[in-house]
């Protein structure tokens, strides 16, 4: 038998195998045999990690169904993987402040003159819009700093970006 008739007929046992395991737990599709297989990292098999085995390692697929659906009385469902909890990432540290809350501390930022916490609480502009102030204060005759301040940020943050988008390329 050629290698080409091996890898036939093992696929064709796989389907099989697989019609006769969806049959016992009485599922519908394939994905039904993910919940009966369990994997080392915990819980059952992910559905593409199936689809994978039965394209790349039938056999090792087809002894997995016979061992935990095929083999055994009663097949038992994994339970799944233990997740962490949405939200679990967030900082528990951080503050979370309504925007009426932070345009506040601004006001009394720009009250008491403290610069930094008004470019830490600012929200940042795009450098169109900075482009686009600049210019009208300008045609008005008004001489801003702070507009030609958030310009020139906002010319670096943009000249940042551009660089590491081209390091990452090459």
């Amino acid at each position: 038998m050629s290698a080409k008739n091996k890898v036939i007929a093992t696929v064709e046992a796989l389907e099989e195998i697989i019609a006769k395991a969806i049959k016992k737990v009485q599922g519908i599709k394939e994905n039904d045999l993910c919940k009966y297989i369990p994997v080392n990292s915990g819980g059952y098999m992910h559905h593409f990690t199936l689809k994978k085995m039965k394209q790349k390692e039938p056999t090792g697929l087809g002894s997995l169904i016979n061992k935990f659906i095929l083999s055994v009385d009663r097949p038992r469902v994994i339970p799944p993987k233990q997740r962490a909890a949405r939200g679990s990432r967030k900082k528990r540290d951080q503050l979370a402040l309504s925007k009426l809350q932070i345009e506040r501390l601004l006001n009394i930022a720009r009250l008491a003159g403290d610069e930094e916490m008004i470019a830490l609480l600012s929200p940042k502009k795009s450098l169109a819009f900075c482009k686009r102030e600049l210019i009208q204060s300008i045609r008005y005759g008004i001489v801003d700093h702070d507009r030609w301040n958030e310009y020139v940020e906002a010319v670096n943050i943009q000249q940042s970006l551009i660089a590491t988008g081209a390091e990452s390329m090459s």
